[in-house]
């Protein structure tokens, strides 16, 4: 069996076998959807209460010193399964699932969540898990677990910017970047400002990956403040947030302001998650527009990584 095949078994056991993760499945069916359209794109709000787990939980390092780690196979329920990728990572189910299928895919060893040595871990996840779009959170920028090296899986089809990407490339892109074997091209849709990086080498997109996560943390010295997602068809597609904050002020808002939304890999990847009832019924376009504004990265930044990228000389 194929690692995509042996995942698969995994969750359709595991939605039976474990009942916390079949019974917030279940409730997918009937979540709350709703789409606002952009300039030749879209945004989808999808309202998921079990996700307050994620959206609220608090990751500065007392609250994280104080809880014992979910990922650490000695804290997981009984339930909770694994399938092995390699001997250094657990693909597990996430019993809070966004995606018909959602994945955890943790490192066995509890270290923290660093992406420069993960990487190309984090390729050869996608190119062994072709049906899935796979996730990784920086640990200020969505990460539930900030102390755990790991990132996450979802069916593919469920973010709207995966149909989409090729579109805003051609009507929001310029390319930074083009040998035989890699194209790097900066995105601006007026919303978000992101990374497109295409290739079919393993090696290039490493050594690509290596020079943009150090310049990121240098420019804003300390860990890179990214989301990222990958899909794999023949080669990889991968897109890269540098974010600029972690959570928008209507986060911390209380009363009629507040907006219970923290942005991750799968918000800006087109579906916003609310957990909170209250949020989904008046989020507008509006605050949308507001919310990534503040937490991607701001046009000044942008320009001067472009600046760099542009410098690249890659190996074709």
């Amino acid at each position: 069996m194929s690692i995509q095949e042996k995942a698969d078994a995994l969750f359709e056991d595991q939605i039976t076998s474990w009942p916390l993760l079949g019974a917030n499945w279940e409730k997918l069916s009937g979540a709350k959807l709703k789409h606002f359209d952009f300039d030749g794109f879209s945004i989808h709000v999808q309202c998921n209460p079990k996700r307050i787990v994620s959206s609220a939980a608090k990751v500065d390092k007392v609250s994280i010193e104080k809880r014992a780690c979910f990922l650490c196979l000695e804290n997981r329920p009984a339930e909770e399964k694994n399938v092995w990728f390699g001997e250094e990572y657990e693909i597990l189910c996430n019993p809070f699932p966004i995606f018909q299928k959602h994945y955890t895919i943790a490192k066995a060893e509890h270290t923290p969540q660093v992406i420069e040595s993960e990487f190309g871990a984090f390729l050869e996840l996608s190119r062994a898990l072709p049906d899935l779009a796979i996730f990784y959170n920086a640990p200020n920028c969505g990460a539930s677990a900030p102390d755990h090296m790991h990132f996450q899986a979802g069916n593919r089809g469920f973010m709207p910017i995966e149909k989409e990407v090729d579109m805003l490339k051609q009507k929001y892109g310029e390319e930074l970047l083009h040998t035989d074997s890699l194209s790097v091209t900066a995105v601006n849709d007026r919303l978000r400002r992101f990374y497109l990086l295409e290739s079919d080498s393993l090696e290039s997109l490493k050594l690509l990956g290596a020079e943009a996560f150090t310049y990121i943390r240098k420019l804003q010295q300390g860990e890179p403040m990214i989301n990222m997602l990958s899909y794999y068809d023949q080669g990889w597609q991968v897109l890269l947030f540098p974010r600029h904050k972690h959570r928008p002020w209507q986060y911390f808002e209380e009363g009629e302001q507040n907006i219970l939304l923290s942005p991750a890999s799968v918000d800006m990847g087109g579906a916003l998650i609310t957990p909170l009832v209250k949020d989904f019924e008046k989020i507008t376009r509006e605050d949308i527009e507001d919310i990534f504004s503040q937490v991607s990265f701001t046009p000044e930044q942008f320009v001067e990584m472009n600046q760099f990228l542009k410098t690249i000389k890659p190996k074709s």
